[in-house]
């Protein structure tokens, strides 16, 4: 009886220090968007690298949401994180960097596209990869 009770109380330990750091997490965002779109009022300047880092922000804002509302992270948000951030990596370096190393991003850009592309059609027809239950 004490481990049921003393894992309930871990439970709710866990859950009130996830609630804190999305808290922690939707703040820092939204101050970090209010700090940006200041940047660009005054500097009067947008430029491709400040609009992929707000879609940085608005995917963080979507994963908040998503955690928010399952419980859960699905691998997909973090990926298109990572895609978005290396493209916005890619675009602020290019021009300071060696052709040639910038393939390394570009392979890493296609990893992760790959992996999303295979996690979305995992358990799809398109792909005859469910169970073909019941034909023969």
């Amino acid at each position: 009886m004490a481990t049921v009770y003393k894992r309930k109380i871990m439970e709710k330990i866990t859950k009130n220090v996830q609630l804190i750091l999305l808290i922690i997490i939707l703040v820092s965002t939204i101050i970090a968007v209010g700090i940006e779109i200041y940047t660009m009022f005054i500097n009067k300047n947008v430029t491709l690298a400040d609009l992929l880092l707000m879609f940085l922000y608005l995917e963080v804002l979507a994963m908040v949401r998503v955690f928010w509302d399952q419980q859960s992270i699905s691998i997909t948000l973090p990926l298109l994180i990572a895609i978005t951030a290396l493209a916005r990596f890619i675009i602020l370096q290019g021009k300071e960097m060696d052709p040639s190393a910038l393939v390394y991003e570009a392979v890493a850009i296609v990893l992760i596209a790959a992996a999303i592309v295979i996690l979305r059609l995992r358990h799809s027809d398109k792909l005859g990869l469910k169970s073909k239950k019941g034909r023969r």
